[in-house]
């Protein structure tokens, strides 16, 4: 399904669905008592014109090691080595179980249903970077996908190139946007790679994301629980994976780490 008639039938359909409780609420009458549902972000203008990216150009050493400020590179090796051993005895057991136990189509599903929540996260970022068609395009996807696609359970926007192709939006990648460049690297535990200007774009994408909103309101540890481990879960294959790429047969697999990082990070911050 590529025609834009059709794309644009199903976003605005989504849409009526989506604010028909309001309009049911608005129709009740004052002296009764009503419950009014939230408003359904409105869709903006669409450009045909799928985004493109810059070329690479990143700063590589003789050796094709992407370069950037390392004053703490004793500690960072320390840190990576912990790591590893983390990834190699807890988290790769629990990522291959988790992909044991579940059908590759259900974690698909699980997959989707997070990366449609973080509609708040690309939307707001595009809104900051002046993107306003992919804020536009990002609004289209969230209403195709929780309408047509239940809930984000089905990624219906893949149908449709033009949604398809609107690469994702962080805040680092803002701040890049901005002119604040990476800073120093640093490696944090579990977490992995990072630079001062990710570890501060990694919080406000927290502050976007909505189940973060809820464990902040609810307080519980439960509630925690609930929404963390999936999320958490459905990522580490995906991380693993890139990590495991990263240091295949690499001599200095530190270096090799660091590279590919800050050289996906780069790339992305130009798209």
């Amino acid at each position: 399904m590529t025609n834009p008639t059709a794309r644009r039938f199903l976003t605005l359909l989504s849409l009526g669905i989506l604010l028909s409780p309001c309009m049911a609420a608005d129709a009740t009458p004052r002296n009764q008592p009503g419950v009014a549902a939230p408003g359904a972000p409105g869709v903006h203008g669409r450009k045909t014109t799928p985004p493109t990216t810059a070329a690479p150009n990143d700063d590589l050493d003789e050796y094709g090691v992407v370069q950037i400020a390392d004053p703490l590179e004793r500690v960072n090796r320390g840190t990576f080595w912990l790591n590893h051993q983390i990834y190699r005895f807890l988290l790769r057991p629990v990522s291959k179980t988790y992909e044991a136990v579940l059908p590759q189509k259900l974690r698909t599903g699980v997959y989707n249903v997070f990366n449609n929540v973080e509609y708040p996260v690309r939307f707001v970022n595009d809104l900051l970077q002046a993107r306003f068609d992919r804020a536009g395009w990002e609004t289209e996807k969230f209403l195709l996908n929780s309408v047509a696609g239940v809930g984000g359970l089905f990624k219906v926007s893949d149908r449709f190139p033009v949604l398809a192709a609107v690469p994702p939006a962080d805040t680092s990648q803002t701040f890049a946007k901005w002119g604040i460049g990476n800073g120093f690297y640093f490696v944090l535990p579990v977490l992995g790679p990072s630079t001062l200007r990710d570890t501060f774009g990694l919080a406000g994408d927290y502050a976007l994301y909505p189940p973060t909103w809820i464990c902040i309101y609810y307080a519980k540890y439960t509630w925690t629980l609930a929404f963390s481990c999936p999320d958490t879960a459905r990522n580490m294959p995906i991380k693993l994976g890139k990590y495991d790429d990263a240091i295949k047969n690499a001599v200095d697999p530190y270096l090799a780490a660091r590279s590919a990082y800050i050289q996906n990070r780069n790339q992305a911050a130009r798209k």
